[in-house]
């Protein structure tokens, strides 16, 4: 009987940069965003280089009602994505001052991890 040598077939895993707890924080964040309404509103936030938005500026350009679209703004906002304004009877949102900073260094964190091929 003839024995065929062993071949490694896989690079080995290196171990995962991310806690359980940045993982967690970055899953939330993520199912916050990873909605096309929500994500609209981000764009539209991002166009609007740092001005703020009225909430009635969001339901034309959604096309969502006036309650549907304050739902996806609480949702960013409790994520710590937006800012929230109160004029009047008018709420205005903005990006809050280093949003996508925290994201930016858990995932950064991980892509350094990994050797380069």
């Amino acid at each position: 009987m003839r024995t065929l040598p062993l071949v490694e077939c896989c690079t080995p895993l290196a171990g995962s940069t991310l806690s359980d707890d940045e993982a967690v924080e970055l899953e939330r964040l993520f199912r916050t965003i990873g909605d096309r309404h929500r994500l609209k509103a981000l764009n539209m936030l991002l166009c609007a280089g740092g001005e703020p938005i009225c909430v009635c500026e969001f339901v034309e350009e959604l096309g969502l009602s006036q309650p549907t679209v304050s739902y996806h703004l609480k949702q960013l906002a409790d994520a710590g994505l937006l800012a929230r304004e109160k004029r009047g009877t008018f709420a205005y949102y903005r990006l809050a001052p280093g949003a996508f900073d925290r994201v930016r260094a858990l995932l950064a964190e991980s892509v350094a991890a990994v050797p380069a091929p």
